[in-house]
């Protein structure tokens, strides 16, 4: 039943919704392997994928199963100078051998603009002139419930993202979706269990009422955090630090990014929220290694979920331009408490 609640709400044919899949990088990695074979092309069009996805796809890292070492080969539309959609290349950029297509609907750890559900229609127009047969995958992290419509309804032939973001309403602990198109929702979860079992297994562990309770939630936490991303984009913009978006710019995901300049106030920036948060406010974030990320990682994460982006959190890559990215954020008061430390923490830009 949950399965057919999320998939009438994403308007897809079906989805699979799976405390199984261990992040939304499962998620994705499953649909890409069940859709992918040896001699396939995946063309991605908006850039550099997020950091997890390199190791999937085999840009970094060797003898881990990638695609490339299955014989997917790879090939990526770089964005425009503005950080846009390069929709001329686009127009005549997909193959023959073209299976898939990614879109990557959040900016990640990139300065772009996030993608809109409007532009997101136009590249799976552009793409399926040129190839019909051609998948319209969207990593749809970050993405879920900012505007009326989702991805598939649009039509994108499979979608995937992580519960501990947007569609968990903050209190699913755990678990991924993937939703679109029956046939390739199969494909993806015969990776997730085995071929021949696919969507039939997976037990629940008696969490669908905390599944069903998070999507009923979903909205209403999206809603608080774009209120604290509004709210983090004035005052940064104000303090005169270059944001992404803009403050009173349309809301694409539950991302903001500010661009801080250096590593220092990086971390200063991230040790002000976690002093703020409502676990682990003792705890002082330093900058480490992740799996799946090639930078040094300094993180903010004093949710009641480990791990959770819905509620309000802030993390960056140390590495240049010094961007420190947030998330979430369940009442925009505490992101407001929280933002008086970070602005005492880093000050004002200097110019």
């Amino acid at each position: 039943m949950l399965d057919q609640v999320f998939a009438q709400i994403v308007g897809a044919a079906a989805a699979a919704v799976r405390i199984q899949f261990v992040s939304g990088t499962h998620a994705i990695a499953s649909a890409l392997y069940g859709v992918l074979r040896p001699g396939d092309e995946m063309l991605a069009v908006a850039g550099t994928p997020y950091d997890t996805l390199e190791e999937v796809i085999g840009l970094r890292g060797e003898g881990q199963g990638s695609l490339r070492e299955f014989g997917v080969q790879y090939r990526q539309l770089e964005l425009t100078p503005a950080g846009e959609i390069d929709w001329q290349q686009l127009a005549q950029a997909v193959r023959p051998e073209t299976r898939l297509v990614l879109i990557q609907r959040s900016c990640g750890y990139s300065w772009r603009s996030s993608l809109s559900i409007q532009e997101i229609e136009k590249i799976v127009l552009l793409v399926k002139q040129q190839n019909p047969h051609t998948v319209c995958f969207v990593d749809n992290c970050y993405g879920e419930f900012i505007e009326d419509r989702e991805p598939t309804a649009v039509g994108a032939d499979l979608i995937a993202g992580s519960l501990i973001k947007n569609p968990g309403g903050t209190i699913v602990t755990t678990g991924g979706y993937v939703a679109g198109r029956a046939d390739l929702v199969e494909s993806a979860t015969c990776r997730l269990t085995a071929p021949g079992i696919g969507s039939a297994g997976g037990a629940t562990f008696d969490q669908n009422r905390l599944l069903f309770q998070g999507l009923f939630l979903a909205p209403q936490m999206v809603g608080e955090a774009m209120k604290g991303n509004h709210l983090t984009a004035y005052v940064f913009h104000q303090l005169g630090y270059a944001v992404n978006p803009l403050p009173l710019a349309p809301r694409k995901d539950v991302i903001q990014a500010v661009k801080l300049g250096s590593p220092e106030k990086v971390v200063a920036f991230c040790r002000a929220i976690q002093q703020y948060s409502p676990i682990g406010s003792y705890l002082t974030p330093v900058p480490a290694a992740m799996p799946g990320y090639e930078s040094e990682l300094v993180m903010a994460g004093g949710t009641f979920i480990d791990g959770s982006t819905s509620e309000f959190s802030a993390d960056g890559p140390l590495r240049e331009p010094y961007i420190v990215f947030c998330q979430g954020g369940t009442h925009w008061t505490h992101v407001a408490i929280a933002l008086e430390a970070a602005i005492e923490a880093v000050g004002a830009a200097t110019r």
